[in-house]
């Protein structure tokens, strides 16, 4: 089984609301973050990752139900863990929900959920989500310890960030790396489902190929900017092309 790729599209409702946020309803908003998604599954994504926020600073409401309705290919929602972003899952019915933090001071999501301080909240909303049959994933930094809360809350996958090593330069990459390695260990003995993403691009990729057991990457900014050369299933299909490439395929 190849290594998979979930191809996040919220960059693409972000340019949208830059200039049409005012105007919802108007004909000539554009881009359109479904025909984005339907350019992505051409070039071979395996599912599309999607993050409505609390703030709506990009995906809406009306986009999550469209693209759920549309698409051929597995749905991945990240979200906050809020009272109302569960209520939003549980009528959107992803096959997947990714657990993110979430805070209205960052431009993105930055840093792993604290799955250990925030135990009681995580685990009820996890069972609320498999519940409704949503399998859950939790965006956690790669922190043994982290991995062995989310196994012990019962998530079937984990996303490692990989913010830090995409963002480490010099002997600190390789630092980072181990700490990947070390992390998608401990989730594999545990049973988890081994994801990850946050800051991959075509060039930092390869590196990755050292950290054992990954299932799926998840990559939106990288795959989006390259799609301003050459269109976005072509960047994708490029991706998918480095992907196949991963020595340590996810049942090893």
């Amino acid at each position: 089984m190849s290594l998979l790729l979930g191809v996040n599209i919220d960059h693409v409702a972000t340019l949208r609301q830059a200039r049409y946020a005012l105007l919802p309803g108007s004909p000539n908003a554009e881009p359109s973050p479904l025909e984005a998604a339907h350019d992505a599954i051409l070039g071979g994504a395996d599912s599309i990752t999607i993050h409505v926020r609390g703030d709506r600073r990009h995906m809406q409401d009306a986009d999550a139900r469209e693209i759920r309705r549309e698409i051929q290919v597995p749905l991945n929602f990240e979200m906050g863990i809020t009272e109302e972003m569960i209520g939003f899952a549980l009528g959107l019915r992803p096959e997947f929900a990714c657990l993110v933090p979430e805070t209205r001071e960052e431009v993105t999501t930055e840093g792993g959920l604290d799955v250990i301080g925030k135990r009681r909240e995580t685990g009820d909303c996890i069972r609320q989500l498999q519940a409704a049959g949503i399998k859950v994933s939790l965006f956690i930094d790669p922190e043994v310890d982290q991995v062995l809360m989310a196994a012990e809350l019962g998530a079937e996958m984990i996303e490692l960030h990989t913010g830090c090593f995409a963002n480490a330069e010099g002997e600190s990459v390789e630092s980072e790396i181990q700490r990947l390695v070390a992390a998608s260990k401990a989730g594999h003995a545990a049973g988890l489902q081994i994801n990850a993403g946050h800051g991959i691009n075509y060039g930092n990729l390869f590196h990755l190929f050292a950290v054992p057991h990954l299932t799926e990457l998840n990559i939106g900014h990288s795959i989006v900017s390259r799609a301003m050369k050459v269109g976005l299933t072509e960047s994708v299909r490029q991706m998918k092309q480095l992907m196949a490439t991963y020595p340590a395929g996810p049942c090893d």
